[in-house]
């Protein structure tokens, strides 16, 4: 397994998409156990969440892209952006 990253940014405007979706999120995260070693929300100047941080293992690249893809947030349109990166930790540790 290789530790993929995947920084997300949130549309403008879009926290009340975030909201109705962010149970659906959390389920479907429970019903892979594991999976993420690290995540939460970005926050802007008002302390409102603005997109995400997921630090996750998959075997590769393909399986990292298919984990990001079935994520509840990515299926109802919630990113202006996002970013996968294959990463390594070399200071601190993941839980």
């Amino acid at each position: 397994m290789a530790h993929f990253v995947l920084v997300c940014v949130d549309k403008p405007g879009a926290v009340a998409l975030r909201m109705a979706t962010r149970q659906a999120h959390f389920d479907w995260l429970a019903r892979h156990p594991g999976v993420v070693r690290l995540g939460g929300p970005f926050l802007d100047a008002a302390g409102e969440m603005a997109g995400s941080l997921i630090i996750f293992e998959a075997a590769d690249l393909e399986g990292a892209r298919a984990f990001a893809a079935a994520d509840p947030y990515a299926k109802a349109g919630l990113f202006e952006s996002a970013e996968l990166r294959p990463w390594r930790a070399t200071v601190g540790t993941i839980p």
